[in-house]
Formats: structure tokens, sequence, C-alpha cells
């Protein structure tokens, strides 16, 4: 029979912590060097009935704690990056289409008030209300700027199904 002469584990936290957060850190950063070391530590505890007696335990958790750090490094530059103004451009899905294209262009020629009205009415769903408290005045005057937005659309998207030259 042979006996397992490995420390309890809490004593390789205790011993080998600070060594393993100092590596952590040089690697992420002191923001994510505790996080990094929490998993270092839960790896660690996961693997440590597999680790052979006469093992080198410190630079095993060293080792561990340089592979968790590269992994949250890589994990870091796959989030996004928040930013101050969104870059100008138009989506490569088509969705929505860009402004100068069918619906979507006409859209952009209506006058500022209807063309904010139907904006929060039909895409923001918004009640007439709400949306007068938002570009000013009344629920009658908003919905009044949303049908005449509106029939103005149906004229242009009209003239633009007409075939060429035909637009009586």
């Amino acid at each position: 029979m042979v006996m397992d002469t490995k420390q309890p584990f809490e004593k390789l936290v205790e011993l080998h912590g600070a060594s393993v957060l100092r590596v952590c850190r040089a690697v992420v950063g002191p923001l994510d060097a505790e996080d990094v070391w929490q998993e270092t530590f839960l790896s660690a505890l996961r693997a440590y009935p597999e680790l052979p007696p006469d093992a080198n335990v410190e630079a095993w958790l060293v080792t561990i704690a340089h592979r968790r750090s590269l992994d949250a490094v890589r994990a870091a530059r796959r989030r996004a990056v928040p930013v101050e103004a969104v870059p100008e451009g138009h989506s490569r899905l088509g969705n929505p289409a860009p402004p100068d294209d069918g619906v979507w262009g006409h859209v952009a020629h209506l006058p500022d008030k209807q063309r904010r009205v139907i904006a929060y009415r039909y895409l923001g769903d918004l009640p007439f209300g709400e949306i007068a408290a938002i570009v000013g005045g009344t629920a009658a005057a908003a919905r009044r700027s949303a049908a005449d937005g509106l029939r103005k659309l149906r004229t242009l998207v009209s003239a633009d199904l007409l075939p060429e030259g035909d637009h009586s």
C-alpha cells in the first residue's frame, strides 16, 4: 500500500496563492486577476487528485494560471467594446435596407415631424399620446402628422410602381 504524501488542497492555496495571483496580474492586469486566480484554483482542485505526489506543485499551479490567463485575454478580445459613437454604415445583412432604397428612401424625404411620428408609431409601436410628449403638440396633432406622412408615402411608393414614363 502506497501512502499519499500530498498536502491538503487548502494548504496549496495558502502556500502558492500569492505567486499564482502575481502571474494572473502580469497577464490579465489587476482588474481581472482575482477572477482568473479563482478559475485557476477551481481547475487545480479538479485535477489535484490525479497529480503525482512528487510533482512540482508551484510550477503546476503557475502553468494552470498562465493558461487560464490566456483564456481570459482571448475571451476579452471577443467581447464587444463600448464606443462613444456608432460608426456610420449600412448593415451587410440588408436589414434595415440602406436609406435610399424603396420605402426607407421616401421616409427619409418626409418632413421631420412626419418622419419621426411614423418612426415612433410604426417602428416603436408607441401610442399617439406618448409620441406627442416626445415631438411636442397633442395626440391629435401626432395622429394628423402620421396620416399626412402615410398619405405622402403612398403617393411616392405608387409613383415608383408605375412603369417608366407613365407618371400620370
